[in-house]
This record gives C-alpha cells, structure tokens and sequence, in this order.
C-alpha cells in the first residue's frame, strides 16, 4: 500500500468493516510508538458520558448543601 501524491491511502475494506469505519467517518490521526494511529473520532456525546464516567465518584464526601449555607450565611 503507497501513500499517493495527495497524502492518501486506501483502507482495505475488511479492516473498514471491522472497524467501523463507514463513508463519512470522521477519523483522527495519533502519533503513536513507531507509527500512527487511526480511529473513528469521538462524538461529543462519547465525549462528555467519558469524561463523566472518569469523574464519577472522584468527589470526597463533605458538608451538605444546607451545612455549607449555614456556613456562608454565618449561621451555626
């Protein structure tokens, strides 16, 4: 498989099926060890519900809402 003069390549078609890389795909380009990798890119809503996913739980526990008015209006 060559690189033409316009920087492109052809996915052979099986390796697109397997992967889902359908007509339209958007896809990313990472440098990665010794090569580069691609892959579909990551819809917003992917996105947000990993980032979501990441973050779940990494809260510690602490004063409730009502605790932290008391606090802020100088209550005890």
């Amino acid at each position: 498989m060559r690189i033409n003069s316009k920087g492109q390549v052809t996915i052979p078609v099986s390796l697109r099926l397997r992967l889902g890389l359908l007509p339209n795909t958007e896809v990313v380009f990472e440098e990665s060890q010794g090569g580069a990798l691609i892959r579909p890119a990551a819809r917003f809503r992917e996105l947000l519900e990993e980032r979501l996913r990441k973050a779940s739980g990494v809260a510690a526990d602490g004063p409730s809402t009502d605790e932290i008015l008391q606090l802020t209006r100088g209550e005890k």
